[in-house]
C-alpha cells in the first residue's frame, strides 16, 4: 500500500480492509453484496466499463450484474490516502490491476481508481468511486543504463 504522511498505521489498515471487503464482495459474484458497500444517498460512481454516471445503489447493482461475470480480481499497485472529517471519511486513490476472465485465460487490465469512503450509520460505505483504464503510453520507459 502507498504511504501518505497524514495516514498512520491504523489508516493504512482501514483502507486495506475496506478495499479487501470490496474486492472480496466481487468474488461472491453477488451484485447485491457489492452494491451494499455503496452509499444509498449522495453516490457518485463512474465505473470503468460503463458510460453512465451512477447515482444510486439500484443502478450500482445493475452494473455489477455484468461485471462480476468477468471474474474480476483487483490488486492495488500504487496508492495514497487522505483523511477528512476527523477520520470519518477518506479518499483512497491510485492504480490497480484487474485480472478478468476464466482461469487459464485471464487478461490483466491496468486502471486508475479513486474511492471516497465515509461512515454511514456506523459502517464504512463508498460515496464516490471512479475507475478508468490506464491510457496507453502512460507508463514511462526507464532509461537503460549504458
Amino acid at each position: 500500500m502507498g504511504n501518505d504522511p497524514c495516514a498512520g498505521p491504523d489508516s493504512l489498515l482501514l483502507l486495506q480492509t475496506n478495499f479487501n471487503r470490496w474486492n472480496d464482495s466481487l468474488q461472491t459474484k453477488n451484485p447485491a453484496a457489492v452494491a451494499a458497500l455503496y452509499c444509498d444517498n449522495g453516490l457518485s460512481f463512474l465505473p470503468t466499463v460503463s458510460p453512465q454516471h451512477i447515482k444510486n445503489t439500484g443502478n450500482t447493482e445493475d452494473y455489477f450484474v455484468e461485471f462480476v461475470k468477468k471474474n474480476p480480481f483487483g490488486t492495488i499497485t500504487d496508492d495514497s490516502v487522505q483523511t477528512f472529517d476527523n477520520g470519518d471519511a477518506y479518499l483512497h486513490s491510485g492504480m490497480y490491476t484487474f485480472e478478468l476472465g476464466d482461469a487459464g485465460a485471464r487478461t490483466p487490465v491496468q486502471a486508475r481508481f479513486s474511492y471516497v469512503w465515509k461512515k454511514e450509520g456506523g459502517s464504512w460505505k463508498i460515496s464516490h468511486h471512479h475507475s478508468s483504464v490506464r491510457p496507453e503510453g502512460a507508463v514511462k520507459k526507464e532509461a537503460v543504463p549504458a
